[in-house]
């Protein structure tokens, strides 16, 4: 189908600012005239020209417009924000059609660009591959239909389903190759944060930052309810902002910030509430056993990536235990290495 083909590329350049577009949501555009891509563009950077404006700007010939399609994956924008509405500049630019992925959930859009398009005498078609378009901005859409990050969870096991070695100090278990551990920094510089709890930052001392990859760290997250962790751990360095939740008061820095919540009642929703307000769309959870396990039991995670490592342990600290009957989505060979992936099949 020839809408799906243009879409699909929108898809395609859309996903070109997944680190940089935080937190307005990816999108890209395409311009047809005759079955011929006269345009393309999409939203590079956050506060920067939207998708549709950088996709007009890159045809050559503009007279063209007016007798062309716009192919876009997300409704355009109808209010002010950091730039103008798209929706005005389509009209402005007489574009007679457009052609649209899915509807944005963002309440002050939701269904006013396509209204707006439509009472101007544009032809508007929405839905075209519209679950794709959708998984595309699934972190903007988690944030804004349920009030918190979109959640996942990140660990790598043996092939006998442990994560590590019982010990008090020292290194780690080694269980992820260089070329895992590389994917492992791309998925930190794709997060808005990173979060461990405090048994796994005061063993492992983690950085939690980008080094094997490019992009920005994300920010780090910490739980240390008796503020019992030394202020000398590379997590305090003060170099990458850092929440930490606790039940003690603390005095905090620009970079590093205490934060209390009741430790009586359930510990997630209240971290969730909390990153919410400080607008952190995707938290990457890479703690220890019981942190990771603890998200799956309350059922607050998205999606799971498991490093299976060709490594056989025999003991040690037992590796989290997804939902009985809860079957991978897909998996990836990096050598010896394997990657499975499961989506949550509570998500609609």
């Amino acid at each position: 189908m020839i809408e799906e083909k243009y879409m699909r590329r929108c898809i395609q350049l859309a996903e070109n600012g997944l680190c940089n577009t935080a937190p307005n949501p990816m999108v890209g555009a395409v311009i047809v005239y005759n079955d011929r891509i006269i345009g393309e563009g999409y939203h590079i950077h956050c506060g920067e020209a939207h998708a549709e404006v950088n996709a007009i700007r890159s045809v050559k010939e503009p007279e063209l417009l007016k007798h062309s399609t716009l192919y876009v994956s997300l409704e355009p924008c109808s209010h002010y924000g950091k730039t103008p509405p798209c929706a005005d500049l389509i009209i402005e630019k007489q574009i007679p059609r457009v052609v649209i992925g899915c509807q944005d959930p963002f309440s002050e859009v939701a269904g006013r660009g396509i209204r707006k398009l439509q009472e101007a005498g544009c032809e508007v078609t929405v839905g075209v591959l519209e679950e794709e378009c959708r998984h595309l901005i699934r972190r903007f859409i988690t944030y804004h239909t349920l009030h918190r990050p979109y959640i996942t969870l990140k660990w790598a096991e043996s092939a006998d389903k442990f994560i590590d070695l019982i010990r008090t100090d020292g290194r780690p278990v080694l269980l992820s190759s260089p070329h895992t551990s590389m994917l492992t920094h791309k998925r930190r510089a794709e997060h808005d944060a990173i979060m461990v709890g405090s048994h796994t930052a005061r063993l492992d001392n983690p950085q939690l930052n980008v080094r094997n990859w490019y992009g920005q760290a994300p920010t780090r997250v910490v739980l240390d309810r008796e503020l019992s962790l030394s202020p000398s751990l590379a997590l305090f360095d003060e170099t990458i902002p850092t929440l930490i939740f606790t039940e003690k008061e603390a005095l905090s820095t620009p970079r590093k910030r205490f934060i209390r919540i009741d430790f009586r009642q359930a510990v997630l929703p209240q971290i969730m509430e909390v990153l919410y307000q400080e607008k952190i769309q995707s938290l990457l959870v890479e703690g220890g056993s019981i942190l990771l396990q603890s998200f799956i039991d309350a059922q607050l995670w998205d999606e799971i990536f498991v490093e299976e490592a060709p490594v056989v342990l025999q003991n040690g600290i037992k590796a989290p235990r997804i939902e009985p009957g809860t079957p991978f989505t897909s998996e990836q060979h990096f050598g010896r290495h394997i990657r499975h992936y499961v989506a949550s099949p509570t998500r609609s």
